[in-house]
């Protein structure tokens, strides 16, 4: 009989996502933004996030020829990288609509650019849903994706993997709450906001499993379809903590979002989480896009996409090719 995570993971295994916000359709739009909003970093540093679909400040990178040499002739000739982007699910700042709720800005969009620039390519991006970034990439109508997905090794039977941040999930409560989590113990018997069909939800049920092990309660898990939900549910103290992208949370809270995160896991749980750009298995891409990845973050631009949006936490001093990832479940 398979455990109750085993049986989540087998009907998700290629959906299963980092981002919490991944139930959005291809003609979803996500809430109109401000032109710039300036806030406290986690490092005390004052950012200014630019929801501009100008991106005036968008961080270039510097072409290398040796690295372009080794695209795949098709791409090279062609001249452009078609990029996969999950923006109309709003998840500010990895990857979201601008102020004219058309255009895609954030961290991830920019890691696209990056690369694209380094290897001499111009950027068409293509904006859809969550399950569609995987629908593009298998129809061939993208080339890559580049929208916070989590390395699994479920996902890299199909896809290959180039990373560019580390996976972390976050878990916020109230600013008055005395919770800190760092173990699956100091979630027994409370109740969690979740995004279903998401990594943060595998690692949940993966928690509740180690809990009910050693005789513990398992945390009650309460289902929302969008982040925002969740975080009225804790302002109501209808939840106690709500588990979201390390990125989305960190954006929350600097902006006044009236939550405070207390505590932190890797999205991979039990192995270090990794986000990745991903492209269809086996067609020439990823190693050509890690090379890039690397020489950015060699030369620093990279640093310097990761400081504009708040993630300098996440940076990782290596891009690896389909690394371990979140572990296949187990049939019991």
């Amino acid at each position: 009989m398979n455990s109750p995570f085993a049986s989540s993971l087998s009907r998700r295994s290629l959906l299963l996502g980092s981002s919490a916000l991944v139930l959005g359709t291809a003609s979803a739009c996500s809430d109109p933004v401000e032109a710039a909003t300036t806030a406290t970093g986690a490092s005390g540093d004052k950012i200014t996030y630019d929801n501009s679909p100008e991106q005036a400040g968008r961080v270039k990178g510097t072409f290398n020829e040796t690295i372009a040499a080794t695209l795949p002739k098709a791409i090279r000739d062609r001249g452009v990288l078609r990029v996969g982007s999950s923006a109309v699910t709003g998840a500010p700042p990895i990857n979201f609509l601008a102020t004219d709720n058309k255009t895609a800005v954030g961290s991830d969009v920019d890691i696209s650019h990056l690369v694209a620039d380094i290897l001499g390519l111009k950027v068409e991006t293509h904006v859809s849903s969550w399950e569609n970034l995987f629908v593009g990439l298998d129809a061939g109508t993208v080339d890559i994706a580049a929208s916070n997905v989590g390395v699994s090794e479920a996902r890299k039977e199909k896809y290959d993997f180039a990373t560019y941040r580390l996976g972390l999930h976050a878990f916020e409560a109230a600013p008055d709450s005395t919770l800190k989590v760092k173990q699956p113990q100091d979630i027994a018997g409370k109740k969690v906001g979740v995004a279903s069909g998401t990594l943060q939800e595998a690692v949940l049920l993966r928690w509740n499993e180690i809990i009910q092990a050693k005789g513990g309660k398992p945390a009650s898990l309460v289902y929302y379809s969008s982040a925002q939900d969740a975080y009225l549910a804790i302002k109501s103290g209808r939840i106690d903590l709500h588990l979201g992208p390390d990125p989305s949370a960190l954006y929350h809270v600097a902006t006044g979002g009236g939550t405070k995160i207390v505590g932190h896991v890797s999205s991979s749980y039990p192995v270090q989480g990794k986000v990745g750009v991903i492209t269809r298995k086996g067609n020439g891409l990823v190693q050509p896009i890690a090379a890039a990845l690397n020489a950015a973050i060699a030369d620093g631009s990279y640093a310097r996409v990761l400081q504009r949006w708040g993630l300098k936490v996440e940076a990782v001093t290596k891009s690896e090719v389909n690394p371990a990832g979140l572990p296949k479940a187990k049939t019991k």
